[in-house]
């Protein structure tokens, strides 16, 4: 194989990488009966005129399964934590008592234990779709490659290079379904 075709393949590999990470990072976001930081990483507190991510003006601790507890690094910050978390769409109701916020996390129900799933599957869907959009790049690359008349590529290192994109792909799919599959056992694990 030629350096343009491994280039090709790495670029392909690392994007689709990347697709997976990004998954990973949505499903933190996700909430499950138990309490888990992740959830607030998208929460901007509006801080001094800028938006801020919580986590950078407070400290997020899980003392229990069904407990966050937030603890500003600046005091004055605390009502705009509690007023950002109310306004997410996470449906938390914070208690502030002056120095902390504590964040009990509700059992969900069973009816928003499978909408959730339907979220998970969705951003599932939307990954691979990402992965595949990689794969017909990176195939087109290769097949421009083999048209190429100042150095066509063989036939069958153009075949032996599709087939290691399509390896690539398969494995990242597997790898979405696997993720996806052990976050649906989380929500719905009562």
């Amino acid at each position: 194989m030629t350096a343009n075709v491994e280039t090709i393949l790495a670029d392909a590999k690392k994007k689709m990488k990347s697709s997976l990470d990004t998954l990973k990072k949505e499903m933190a976001t996700v909430r499950t009966g138990r309490a888990n930081a992740g959830i607030l990483d998208t929460i901007q507190v509006e801080y001094y005129g800028a938006n801020m991510p919580l986590n950078q003006i407070a400290g997020v601790s899980v003392p229990e399964p069904a407990m966050l507890v937030i603890t500003p690094f600046d005091k004055s910050a605390i009502k705009a934590i509690e007023h950002a978390i109310l306004k997410s769409e996470l449906g938390l109701n914070p208690a502030n008592d002056g120095v902390v916020i504590r964040l009990p996390i509700p059992p969900l129900t069973e009816e928003r234990r499978r909408d959730l799933t339907k979220v998970v599957n969705r951003m599932g869907e939307e990954i691979k779709t990402a992965i595949r959009n990689v794969r017909r790049d990176a195939n087109e690359d290769v097949k421009k490659l083999e048209k190429d008349k100042t150095a066509p590529l063989s036939e069958d290192a153009a075949k032996k290079a599709l087939d290691q994109i399509q390896k690539a792909t398969d494995e990242s799919i597997r790898e979405v379904d696997d993720i996806v599959k052990h976050k649906d056992a989380e929500i719905m694990h009562v």
